[in-house]
């Protein structure tokens, strides 16, 4: 089926009327399963409740978490000011104390006061002290020091505020994890040559910080240091947080240890799958502390959510990327660009940092010409810059193509010759370009000979494809009696490692061309996986294939005779740039996208399948019979 130009962009033809006259920033536009998810896991409270965020690359985490906060609260647990006050019985067990939020420094002075103050002439205070609602604790440490001042309290100090309320946001990112940051640290000091602690000297963590709400924590940073993971697990089970003694890695002269506090918290832990895979694998409490997966979107599906809402998530990179507005004309461009990076015409991206890149650079050259806004044409030069920039191994290899160093031909036909498309990563680039596989037939056994494989250049995967055509042509031509042919096959001036089944079809394609002894097309080159009974399957990056192969037809003069084969399933990903699509619509490059071996056959042969496949039984009758004649004298003989 020969593929048109409108099927090789985006279908997004009513992007206007969709627009939003006043659109909404908000960067949670697609996240709807991974906020129902959230929601289930904020509406319920305990210890075995938290959540596990998966987070795409491209994700601005602190945006999503501000904006989260409000839409889904989390209400079950209080949350207080936390005071270590000075221990009337202890010197190095200071006690804690909870308050009501916001008011932990007023306390302290009306504590000070307290002190201070004649024993007799103190009930005023400390009914101040006590205010509306008293906890227990605080009821508890007021009865111990009710008799006493300052001077009778050991130390020379009388409190220090751990925790107080006032500006912290309702969900607490802790995106640099250390052991510091995250669980706090009781730091020392030297007096006279000895090493001791003070109420001064302890230093709060993020996890003291959110007590109460709601925690997000990177999960890399966190399982990167060892032994930071099996603590923050200790306080999730227990809802107690113990301070780390700071005698445990070097000798202090008294032992320090504040009373534990409390913990009431949810946490979230951000990361990639992979982490989320191995923990649930390799600790078995992992599941039951975190049995709630949100898994955020890096696409937004066109099919299942309506356009407008996009422009929204768009305001939103705008408005955060602080860029030039965007005209009208710019929104195909863009809409292709973030279709481009999702692989799919129906997906758009959703990877804020590369759309932010993106607008930052067009408003950048829109500034320079004097623009005040952004047009389609800043976004196509942004783009030929970046091609600009990344392609200069891709431009070597072409060249060593076009001067005939790497043999390529991309006209005339040729027997057992076909052009393959396979994608190079080099240099940290990557791009597509074609490779010319051969095949020869001898008589022989039936075995189909990877030169690839033999020569230890083959990976499994390649591997496994040679063995599934060889099935497919064992299925068509040898159900009866062995064939009495054999056949080698190679990827020509490959001298790296070969992997991967997108190039099974033009292998299988390649074999069949030499046992029918029926010339192909080389202006047409062929991607594709191909199964036992010849169905073609999708391939990967398949946009950078076919653009591989355009660029060097282009460079040498297009002849209308030269495309690309390949397989009906990739037509959703086709994405392709506008020189291509404009050599598809005046007739001077063709895409065709099959379903069967035998569609790609009678296009690379010009030959009808009935016709090649003849002419290939007839060929193993010859051999069959010469075989019998030699088998027959050779019986004779002996």
């Amino acid at each position: 089926m020969r593929v048109s130009a409108t099927a090789l962009q985006p279908p997004i033809h009513t992007w206007a009327e969709q627009r939003t006259s006043a659109s909404k920033p908000s960067a949670l536009i697609g996240q709807e399963r991974a906020l129902q998810a959230l929601q289930q896991a904020l509406t319920v409270a305990g210890r075995y409740a938290h959540a596990y965020l998966i987070t795409p690359a491209g994700m601005r985490v602190h945006d999503v978490m501000q904006e989260l906060a409000p839409r889904l609260p989390w209400h079950h647990a209080d949350r207080y000011d936390w005071v270590y006050l000075a221990n009337p019985n202890s010197a190095s067990e200071p006690c804690c104390v909870n308050l009501p939020v916001g008011s932990a420094s007023q306390f302290v002075q009306l504590l000070w006061e307290f002190l201070e103050s004649p024993i007799d002439q103190r009930l005023s205070l400390q009914q101040q002290l006590l205010g509306d609602n008293p906890s227990a604790r605080l009821r508890s440490y007021l009865a111990g020091i009710a008799d006493k001042q300052f001077a009778d309290l050991p130390g020379s100090e009388l409190a220090t505020i751990i925790v107080e309320h006032e500006q912290l946001p309702a969900i607490l990112l802790c995106d640099r994890v250390t052991e510091a940051s995250l669980f706090g640290s009781i730091r020392l000091q030297s007096v006279e040559g000895t090493i001791t602690s003070a109420l001064h000297l302890i230093q709060p963590g993020d996890i003291l910080r959110a007590n109460g709400g709601v925690i997000a924590i990177d999960a890399e940073e966190l399982l990167l240091q060892p032994g930071l993971w099996r603590k923050l697990k200790y306080i999730l089970k227990t809802s107690l947080f113990h301070w780390p003694s700071p005698s445990e890695n070097l000798n202090v002269a008294a032992y320090y240890q504040p009373e534990p506090i409390p913990i009431h918290i949810k946490v979230l832990l951000l990361g990639e799958r992979d982490i989320f895979a191995q923990l649930r694998e390799i600790d078995r409490d992992f599941d039951n502390l975190f049995p709630y997966l949100a898994d955020f979107s890096e696409h937004y599906s066109l099919t299942q959510q309506p356009l407008s809402d996009y422009f929204n998530y768009l305001a939103y990179v705008s408005a955060e990327a602080s860029v030039l507005p965007i005209a009208d004309n710019a929104y195909p461009a863009l809409f292709k660009f973030a279709s481009r990076l999702s692989d799919y015409q129906s997906e758009l991206s959703l990877d804020t940092i590369a759309l932010m890149q993106l607008l930052r650079e067009a408003s950048a050259l829109a500034q320079q010409q004097h623009v005040n806004e952004i047009c389609d044409i800043h976004i196509e030069q942004v783009l030929q810059q970046r091609k600009q920039r990344d392609g200069y191994i891709a431009e070597l290899s072409r060249r060593a193509i076009l001067e005939h160093q790497v043999y390529i031909a991309t006209d005339g036909a040729v027997i057992g010759q076909v052009n393959g498309l396979t994608v190079i990563t080099a240099g940290g680039t990557e791009f597509g370009e074609p490779s010319r596989i051969t095949a020869t037939v001898h008589y022989g056994d039936g075995d189909i000979i990877d030169i690839d494989r033999k020569s230890e250049l083959s990976g499994n995967i390649h591997t496994k494809g040679v063995m599934i055509l060889s099935a497919y042509i064992a299925n068509l031509f040898a159900r009866n009696e062995a064939m009495s042919l054999s056949a080698t096959i190679v990827f020509e001036q490959s001298y790296h490692e070969v992997d991967g089944d997108s190039a099974s079809l033009a292998e299988l394609c390649c074999l069949l061309s030499a046992l029918a002894e029926a010339p192909v097309q080389q202006g047409l080159a062929i991607t594709g996986a191909v199964d036992q009974f010849g169905a073609v399957q999708a391939i990967g990056a398949v946009n950078e294939k076919i653009e591989g192969h355009f660029a060097l037809c282009q460079a040498r003069g297009l002849t209308t005779q030269q495309g690309v084969i390949m397989p009906a399933a990739n037509l959703s990903q086709l994405n392709l740039d506008d020189a291509i699509v404009a050599a598809v619509d005046a007739g001077q490059y063709h895409i065709y996208a099959v379903n069967h071996v035998t569609e790609a056959l009678e296009l690379l042969t010009q030959v009808a399948q009935k016709d090649l496949f003849e002419r290939i039984e007839a060929r193993l009758e010859e051999l069959h019979r010469s075989d019998r004649e030699h088998s027959w004298w050779r019986r004779l003989l002996r």
